[in-house]
């Protein structure tokens, strides 16, 4: 089973390289924002999750670990996950392991894509006009998303790197050249 954590900051491509990936090996996509904004609105999991994410904070591990692990066990059969945007805290990173040693797999390898912070920031601003998404379009709360970004998932790649799973790859080009470093990457480890 092939499963990837795909990693980097807000902004850094990640959404656009899983939808690549995920048609080119046949996995699924699991994007912690996507199962976040798809929660029933109503509902008092959204509100909490939305409380926070809105001030550009992460959501508590307890939440994320209960709702990744419901949307993995959707899956039986899949041939591997794509991980987006998740874990984002060594805690997190241990309780998938845990999650996935019980279904008699791992974590294959941590995609780390690199991007600069001002990059990230014009990427967010310019998908803020596209997309809506309002997350996007307050320099306030993308600094606030970057700096807890930094303070509390960049961590996360020391976790992997310890188990030779991190492979950092360049986050700027066009999304072509970046999908190649990755597919390299990916291939130079099943071989």
């Amino acid at each position: 089973m092939l499963n990837i954590v795909l990693f980097g900051p807000p902004g850094a491509g990640k959404g656009t390289q899983s939808e690549k990936l995920v048609e080119k090996y046949g996995l699924v996509h699991i994007s912690t924002g996507d199962v976040f904004r798809g929660l029933d609105p109503e509902s008092d999991l959204a509100k909490l999750a939305k409380s926070y994410s809105d001030a550009g904070n992460l959501v508590p591990d307890e939440i994320t670990i209960k709702i990744l692990e419901s949307e993995v066990s959707k899956y039986p059969k899949a041939k591997g996950v794509v991980y987006d945007g998740f874990p984002r805290t060594r805690a997190q990173a241990e309780a998938l392991d845990v999650f996935l040693r019980g279904k008699g797999t791992g974590v294959t390898m941590m995609l780390s894509l690199v991007v600069s912070e001002d990059e990230l920031k014009q990427r967010l601003l310019s998908r803020a006009e596209v997309s809506g998404r309002k997350d996007d379009a307050d320099i306030g709360i993308i600094e606030n998303r970057i700096k807890n970004y930094n303070k509390d998932t960049a961590p996360v790649a020391g976790f992997y790197k310890s188990q030779d799973k991190l492979f950092e790859i360049e986050g700027v080009g066009s999304v072509e050249a970046i999908f190649d470093s990755l597919c390299i990457a990916i291939e130079q480890l099943q071989d």
